[in-house]
Protein backbone atom coordinates (compact mmCIF):
# COMPACT_ATOMS: atom_id res chain seq x y z
CA UNK A 1 0.00 0.00 0.00
CA UNK A 2 1.68 3.08 -0.87
CA UNK A 3 1.30 6.14 1.09
CA UNK A 4 0.75 9.36 -0.28
CA UNK A 5 3.78 11.44 -0.81
CA UNK A 6 4.14 14.39 1.63
CA UNK A 7 4.64 16.59 -1.77
CA UNK A 8 0.75 15.43 -2.37
CA UNK A 9 -0.34 17.53 0.49
CA UNK A 10 1.88 20.57 0.38
CA UNK A 11 -0.40 22.22 -2.46
CA UNK A 12 -3.69 24.43 -1.78
CA UNK A 13 -6.74 22.88 -0.19
CA UNK A 14 -9.00 22.94 -3.41
CA UNK A 15 -6.72 21.53 -5.31
CA UNK A 16 -5.76 18.87 -2.59
CA UNK A 17 -9.43 18.21 -2.15
CA UNK A 18 -10.31 16.95 -5.69
CA UNK A 19 -7.28 14.77 -6.03
CA UNK A 20 -8.46 13.35 -2.82
CA UNK A 21 -11.41 12.22 -4.32
CA UNK A 22 -11.24 8.17 -4.92
CA UNK A 23 -8.06 7.74 -2.95
CA UNK A 24 -8.29 5.33 0.10
CA UNK A 25 -7.97 6.16 4.05
CA UNK A 26 -6.64 3.51 5.89
CA UNK A 27 -6.99 3.00 9.59
CA UNK A 28 -5.33 -0.01 11.29
CA UNK A 29 -6.88 -0.81 14.77
CA UNK A 30 -5.17 -3.93 16.62
CA UNK A 31 -5.64 -6.68 13.91
CA UNK A 32 -7.67 -5.21 11.81
CA UNK A 33 -7.33 -2.70 8.88
CA UNK A 34 -10.23 -0.96 8.01
CA UNK A 35 -10.67 1.58 4.71
CA UNK A 36 -12.89 3.01 2.16
CA UNK A 37 -12.94 5.50 -1.01
CA UNK A 38 -12.86 9.28 -0.19
CA UNK A 39 -15.79 10.79 -2.04
CA UNK A 40 -16.40 13.72 -0.54
CA UNK A 41 -14.72 16.65 0.48
CA UNK A 42 -14.66 20.39 1.60
CA UNK A 43 -11.54 22.76 1.48
CA UNK A 44 -10.58 25.60 3.66
CA UNK A 45 -8.30 28.08 3.19
CA UNK A 46 -6.63 29.72 5.70
CA UNK A 47 -6.68 32.99 6.88
CA UNK A 48 -8.11 34.08 3.28
CA UNK A 49 -11.45 32.29 4.55
CA UNK A 50 -13.74 33.21 7.04
CA UNK A 51 -15.23 29.69 6.79
CA UNK A 52 -11.66 28.14 8.29
CA UNK A 53 -10.77 27.63 11.48
CA UNK A 54 -7.58 29.35 10.99
CA UNK A 55 -9.27 32.59 9.59
CA UNK A 56 -8.45 34.33 12.92
CA UNK A 57 -4.81 32.99 13.41
CA UNK A 58 -3.56 30.19 15.14
CA UNK A 59 -5.08 28.66 18.59
CA UNK A 60 -4.35 25.89 21.11
CA UNK A 61 -7.71 24.66 18.98
CA UNK A 62 -6.16 24.74 15.62
CA UNK A 63 -2.66 24.47 15.53
CA UNK A 64 -2.32 21.35 13.76
CA UNK A 65 -3.47 23.56 10.74
CA UNK A 66 -0.60 25.48 10.76
CA UNK A 67 1.75 22.70 10.85
CA UNK A 68 3.27 20.79 7.74
CA UNK A 69 0.96 19.28 4.87
CA UNK A 70 0.20 16.00 5.39
CA UNK A 71 -1.37 15.23 8.87
CA UNK A 72 -4.44 15.23 10.45
CA UNK A 73 -6.53 17.78 12.23
CA UNK A 74 -9.48 16.54 14.51
CA UNK A 75 -11.32 18.89 16.06
CA UNK A 76 -14.64 18.49 18.01
CA UNK A 77 -17.91 19.93 17.70
CA UNK A 78 -21.52 20.55 18.97
CA UNK A 79 -20.19 18.83 21.89
CA UNK A 80 -20.57 15.17 20.87
CA UNK A 81 -19.24 14.35 17.25
CA UNK A 82 -15.49 14.57 15.69
CA UNK A 83 -14.18 16.03 12.34
CA UNK A 84 -11.34 14.96 10.49
CA UNK A 85 -9.49 17.37 8.02
CA UNK A 86 -6.04 16.76 6.11
CA UNK A 87 -3.61 19.45 6.49
CA UNK A 88 -2.23 21.23 3.44
CA UNK A 89 -0.47 23.33 1.90
CA UNK A 90 3.17 24.90 3.83
CA UNK A 91 3.87 24.87 7.52
CA UNK A 92 1.87 28.34 9.20
CA UNK A 93 -0.50 28.52 6.05
CA UNK A 94 -3.26 26.94 8.35
CA UNK A 95 -5.24 25.54 5.40
CA UNK A 96 -7.24 21.96 5.47
CA UNK A 97 -9.72 19.69 3.38
CA UNK A 98 -12.49 17.99 5.45
CA UNK A 99 -13.34 14.42 4.64
CA UNK A 100 -17.13 14.62 4.64
CA UNK A 101 -17.93 11.05 3.67
CA UNK A 102 -16.25 7.98 2.41
CA UNK A 103 -17.32 4.34 0.87
CA UNK A 104 -16.36 1.90 3.23
CA UNK A 105 -14.34 -1.02 1.68
CA UNK A 106 -12.39 -3.00 4.44
CA UNK A 107 -13.14 -3.82 8.08
CA UNK A 108 -17.19 -2.98 7.96
CA UNK A 109 -17.67 -4.95 10.45
CA UNK A 110 -16.15 -3.47 12.77
CA UNK A 111 -17.25 0.14 11.62
CA UNK A 112 -20.57 -1.42 12.32
CA UNK A 113 -19.89 -1.90 15.58
CA UNK A 114 -18.31 1.48 16.46
CA UNK A 115 -21.62 3.28 14.72
CA UNK A 116 -23.55 1.15 16.97
CA UNK A 117 -25.08 -1.17 14.35
CA UNK A 118 -25.08 -3.94 16.31
CA UNK A 119 -28.52 -5.84 15.78
CA UNK A 120 -28.72 -6.39 11.99
CA UNK A 121 -31.82 -5.18 11.67
CA UNK A 122 -30.47 -1.78 11.89
CA UNK A 123 -28.26 -2.31 8.67
CA UNK A 124 -29.31 -4.64 6.43
CA UNK A 125 -27.59 -5.30 2.51
CA UNK A 126 -25.97 -3.20 0.36
CA UNK A 127 -28.37 -0.73 0.47
CA UNK A 128 -27.92 0.57 3.58
CA UNK A 129 -24.72 0.40 4.40
CA UNK A 130 -24.53 4.05 2.97
CA UNK A 131 -25.53 4.94 6.50
CA UNK A 132 -22.59 3.94 7.73
CA UNK A 133 -19.96 6.49 6.55
CA UNK A 134 -21.90 9.28 4.96
CA UNK A 135 -21.26 11.82 6.87
CA UNK A 136 -17.90 13.65 8.69
CA UNK A 137 -18.99 12.95 12.40
CA UNK A 138 -20.14 9.46 10.91
CA UNK A 139 -17.01 8.31 9.35
CA UNK A 140 -14.64 9.35 12.46
CA UNK A 141 -16.99 6.70 14.47
CA UNK A 142 -16.60 4.55 12.25
CA UNK A 143 -13.42 4.68 11.77
CA UNK A 144 -12.27 5.45 15.11
CA UNK A 145 -11.06 8.38 14.96
CA UNK A 146 -10.97 11.22 18.61
CA UNK A 147 -9.30 13.80 19.47
CA UNK A 148 -6.16 11.43 20.51
CA UNK A 149 -5.69 10.93 16.48
CA UNK A 150 -5.07 15.25 16.52
CA UNK A 151 -1.65 15.69 14.66
CA UNK A 152 -1.60 12.70 13.13
CA UNK A 153 1.40 12.06 10.54
CA UNK A 154 -0.45 10.65 7.37
CA UNK A 155 3.08 9.64 6.26
CA UNK A 156 2.52 6.90 9.20
CA UNK A 157 1.69 2.97 9.95
CA UNK A 158 -1.76 3.58 11.69
CA UNK A 159 -3.41 5.94 9.95
CA UNK A 160 -3.02 7.00 6.08
CA UNK A 161 -3.99 7.78 2.58
CA UNK A 162 -3.03 5.38 -0.44
CA UNK A 163 -3.49 5.87 -3.90
CA UNK A 164 -7.01 4.55 -5.31
CA UNK A 165 -8.43 4.07 -8.68
CA UNK A 166 -8.75 6.87 -10.45
CA UNK A 167 -12.67 7.95 -9.79
CA UNK A 168 -15.05 7.20 -12.94
CA UNK A 169 -17.70 9.65 -11.65
CA UNK A 170 -17.66 12.84 -12.89
CA UNK A 171 -16.29 15.30 -9.77
CA UNK A 172 -19.65 17.46 -8.60
CA UNK A 173 -18.79 20.97 -7.18
CA UNK A 174 -20.88 22.81 -4.66
CA UNK A 175 -20.61 25.76 -2.24
CA UNK A 176 -19.87 24.20 1.45
CA UNK A 177 -22.36 22.53 3.83
CA UNK A 178 -23.28 23.81 7.35
CA UNK A 179 -21.28 27.17 7.23
CA UNK A 180 -22.32 30.84 8.06
CA UNK A 181 -19.67 32.70 6.39
CA UNK A 182 -17.68 32.06 2.98
CA UNK A 183 -21.23 30.59 1.96
CA UNK A 184 -20.26 31.61 -2.04
CA UNK A 185 -17.25 29.35 -2.19
CA UNK A 186 -17.92 26.25 -4.32
CA UNK A 187 -15.04 24.42 -2.49
CA UNK A 188 -17.09 21.24 -1.76
CA UNK A 189 -16.53 18.24 -4.17
CA UNK A 190 -17.83 15.26 -4.49
CA UNK A 191 -18.20 12.14 -7.06
CA UNK A 192 -21.69 12.38 -8.58
CA UNK A 193 -24.35 9.71 -7.90
CA UNK A 194 -21.96 8.14 -4.82
CA UNK A 195 -24.54 6.31 -2.68
CA UNK A 196 -22.03 7.78 0.53
CA UNK A 197 -22.36 11.47 -0.87
CA UNK A 198 -23.59 13.23 2.32
CA UNK A 199 -26.63 15.01 0.52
Amino acid sequence: MKKLPRSFYSRSAPHVAKDLLGKILVRRIGHTTLSGKIVEVEAYLGKKDPASHAYRGKTRRNEVMFGEGGHLYVYFTYGMHFCANVVTGKKDVGEAVLIRAIEPLDGIELMKRKRGFTDVRHLQGARHLNKLTNGPAKLCEAFGIKQQENGTDLRGDELFVIEGESPKSPIGTSTRIGITRGKEKKWRFFLKGNEWVSR
